[in-house]
């Protein structure tokens, strides 16, 4: 399951951004190329998941918000063949910085977290070892 669709990208950049950035024939369709849509979102996702892959159950059961907004902006500046203006570079910068909260624990999703494993060290480990000096060894310096 895509966290973005192409359908949100229509919504959110407009149907004449997808065709401008998706119709790369040697003749122009007019249309979106839905393939390459596809691919964009794709690894979009899979960048995500690299980076929630430690703290979160994949698949998320139900995708948050911020992970499809994220997916989104990921995926419009990867169709991008030449520089993309301004916003969408620094909404890509933005999505990579969150991605980066989300791995450190800083950005908490509301979704299913990973349970640590456990290696049966956990806990104090105590070592009491014999005291060289005690009351009765030290009688007469005290």
């Amino acid at each position: 399951m895509s966290y973005c669709t192409q359908d949100d990208l229509e919504q959110r950049y407009g149907t004449q951004l997808l065709i401008d950035l998706t119709d790369r024939g040697e003749l122009a369709t007019g249309t979106i190329d839905t393939d390459t849509v596809d691919r964009a979102i794709s690894e979009a996702d899979a960048l995500i998941d690299g980076y929630v892959k430690g703290r979160y159950t994949l698949p998320f059961a139900v995708t948050p918000d911020l992970i499809s907004k994220i997916s989104r902006e990921i995926a419009i500046y990867t169709l991008w063949v030449f520089e993309p203006n301004e916003k969408i570079t620094r909404d890509y910068s933005q999505a990579i910085k969150t991605l980066l909260e989300i791995a450190k624990g800083n950005v908490i999703l509301d979704a299913d977290g990973v349970t640590p494993s456990e290696t049966g060290a956990g806990g104090v480990r105590v070592n009491d070892r014999d005291r060289p000096f005690t009351a009765d060894n030290l009688k007469g310096f005290i």
